[in-house]
């Protein structure tokens, strides 16, 4: 019953974050607002830690790591997301992001020499067709830049979140405890952003209403450190290969949100793609059981 709740509210938490993350883009340039989101959260998350006496520093020869999981997982990764929530709906944000099993893959197999099965090739061609029938026709009918932008950005972002899985895979074999590297990588990210913010003259526009505090907090609190809190207790759990289902399960929350709160048009075209995307993440996870003896 604990394992199922926890299940649950990962698909939840993690499946919401990206309409909050569309309430946030607009009036806050978007480097501002994934500063707010992660110092937020680095404060939090170091402060309880702390007091929990679960708050060692890394070594300095893991520090390049924990900045290269800063960069691809709390600062360059979202400062790309939230870009491209500018030009599409939130819960088709998500569906491209739901292939960072693929990106893992592929990762898997040049940092780490893992093999690409028949498997993964199958799961790519019914993602890739997935995205076409979500995106083709306002790509290649009704050529939409925004769109197309839209899809690049989220793509991009992606791929940083896959490389920051492969820096964290890195330091979890170096003995780097994940609520650890995820704390002080939250502290580095919201440095490197605030680094960004001055070199690139940013405005630091302070949060314009009530909603946008209440995302704020939302992704800060929720989002980032209750989220990330409850899924690696799944993954202590049931392990990393099945807590990784959650995943799957994403789209469906934040298309189901996006369609209540952004008024997501939904037709045969944009059902079939959700469904061959849903199934090439399910290809990737599939375990056949070994024979009987």
């Amino acid at each position: 019953m604990q394992n199922a709740l926890l299940f649950l509210s990962t698909v939840l938490i993690w499946g919401s974050t990206w309409i909050a993350i569309t309430w946030q883009v607009g009036p806050v340039p978007v480097l501002v607002s994934v500063f707010y989101r992660f110092a937020s959260a680095a404060v939090i998350l170091l402060a309880v830690l702390a007091v929990l006496r679960r708050l060692p520093l890394p070594g300095w020869r893991h520090q390049p790591f924990i900045l290269a999981q800063a960069l691809c997982l709390f600062s360059l990764n979202f400062i790309l997301f939230y870009n491209a929530a500018a030009y599409l709906p939130s819960g088709l944000v998500s569906v491209i992001f739901s292939l960072a099993t693929l990106y893992n893959a592929v990762n898997g197999r040049l940092f780490f020499g893992e093999r690409i099965t028949g498997r993964t090739v199958l799961a790519a061609l019914l993602g890739v067709s997935g995205l076409l029938l979500l995106f083709g026709r306002d790509v290649f009918v009704h050529f939409d830049g925004g769109t197309l932008k839209g899809v690049g950005l989220a793509a991009l972002g992606t791929l940083f979140f896959s490389l920051g899985n492969m820096v964290s895979r890195r330091n979890s074999a170096a003995g780097i405890a994940p609520l650890t590297a995820n704390a002080w990588g939250m502290a580095y990210g919201a440095a490197v952003l605030l680094g960004l913010i001055g070199l690139t003259g940013t405005p630091m526009v302070a949060p314009p209403d009530g909603r946008y505090l209440a995302a704020l907090l939302y992704l800060s609190v929720i989002g980032s450190v209750v989220g990330f809190t409850t899924y690696l207790m799944l993954v202590s759990r049931i392990g990393s290969s099945r807590a990784a289902y959650t995943t799957v399960l994403f789209p469906v929350v934040a298309l189901s949100l996006s369609t209540l709160f952004e008024g997501y048009h939904w037709d045969m075209a944009a059902l079939a793609g959700l469904v061959l995307t849903l199934l090439g993440n399910l290809v990737i996870f599939w375990r056949t059981p070994p024979p009987e003896r």
